[in-house]
């Protein structure tokens, strides 16, 4: 039989860790895998192997072509395929060190003929708006993964709590209701699993008390659930994500912003600093009058946003190209279908407290075509200035 494996994720060390604590109490059999980048100035990268009773083994990895997250990847499988042999471990729980993205880890270890059976992100719902927040580089916070790592804290922590199915999320007395409510509204298809505070300190021996109060299913089980690498992948790509719906509770607020008309490129070019920052997160698909057949995804947090092109519309290529692309793609296009201008829209999410939606939403419309840009038709919008070029690197 093969060995289930978990993996346990959050830039919020101190949630992660409790998490994966509370696992090994739930599991009898489990053990985690660990590897802690922190010390990849030193050319090495640890690995701690642990149980519910504590550490079982430490050693060290070396660093692959001077990168810590290619040295994890390179030594997980082998250290995983070592645990499946033992007749005695029933569950590999793989923690994540603070920013390596699940979804990476995830397609590592399936590839290596392993068996993912859950991914799940510990959250400390206190912290999640100011790592939302965090417009940081992870390097000037020394959590970078490798020397050419760009990404900052509040779009790796985006990805990490988007990307998985089950959230972990800590008793946290610091946290409210709109704490919450955030949570609940990022990621609505989440299964949200509390893991009781003191479960860090108290794993190996519950009280009665506390065992009363589990959730039921507990972690464990959630973290044996299952889990489907591929359609994982799909549900991230920007033409299929299934975004938040509209919502509104405790001052968070999500605006679902959908239309049927091309933006001006200057006109949207201009707005884009005050459409970055007026939510904590905002994200979806987009459509350029002077890129008409690209679909253009737009990932926004912390300040800074992402825009880069995910590749054509459906309407754009002729009906032969259809049968190669993943049912999945062309079911997300086929429900969104308009019959003039197919698949090509505007579906932009944006989540945040105090959210000025009305403003939001004018700014937004101002930067559509008029109607006079609009009736010129397609030869007069790629004509119009390319102002998107820089930020596409075309």
């Amino acid at each position: 039989m093969s060995l289930p494996v978990v993996i346990v994720g959050g830039l919020h060390a101190e949630a992660r860790r409790t998490t994966v604590a509370r696992l090994l109490a739930e599991v009898p059999g489990s053990v985690a895998l660990h590897h802690d980048l922190a010390t990849a100035a030193a050319g090495t990268v640890v690995r701690t192997i642990r149980d519910a009773g504590g550490i079982l083994f430490t050693g060290e990895a070396p660093l692959v072509d001077d990168c810590a997250c290619c040295a994890l990847r390179e030594d997980l499988v082998p250290e995983l395929l070592r645990l499946a042999d033992d007749p005695t471990t029933r569950l590999a729980v793989v923690e994540l060190w603070d920013s390596v993205e699940p979804r990476a880890m995830a397609e590592v270890v399936v590839a290596g003929g392993l068996t993912v059976t859950g991914v799940i992100t510990a959250v400390d719902p206190a912290l999640l708006l100011p790592y939302l927040g965090n417009g940081d580089d992870l390097a000037e916070r020394g959590l970078a993964a490798a020397a050419t790592d760009l990404r900052t804290v509040a779009d790796t922590f985006a990805r990490q709590l988007e990307y998985a199915p089950v959230l972990a999320v800590v008793d946290s007395p610091e946290a409210d209701d709109a704490d919450r409510e955030l949570l609940a509204q990022l990621h609505p298809t989440a299964r949200r699993v509390p893991v009781p505070d003191g479960s860090r300190r108290n794993a190996a021996a519950p009280s009665a008390r506390a065992k009363a109060r589990e959730p039921r299913p507990p972690l464990g089980a959630a973290a044996l659930a299952g889990f489907d690498v591929e359609a994982a992948a799909a549900a991230q790509h920007p033409a299929c994500a299934l975004l938040p719906a509209e919502a509104d509770a405790h001052g968070v607020t999500t605006f679902v912003w959908h239309r049927r008309r091309p933006f001006h490129p200057e006109r949207l070019y201009a707005a884009l600093e005050d459409l970055t920052c007026a939510a904590a997160r905002s994200r979806g698909r987009f459509w350029l009058a002077d890129k008409p057949d690209v679909l253009l995804h737009w990932d926004a947090a912390g300040g800074a946003l992402c825009v880069e092109s995910a590749g054509p519309w459906l309407a754009s290529l002729p009906d032969a190209a259809w049968e190669l692309l993943p049912p999945v793609r062309r079911a997300a296009a086929a429900m969104d279908w308009h019959p003039e201008h197919g698949d090509c829209c505007q579906h932009l999410v944006f989540t945040s407290p105090g959210l000025d939606r009305d403003g939001l939403d004018r700014l937004l419309e101002s930067c559509l075509l008029t109607d006079a840009e609009y009736a010129a038709g397609r030869d007069a919008w790629k004509r119009l200035p390319p102002a998107f070029d820089t930020l596409l690197e075309v």
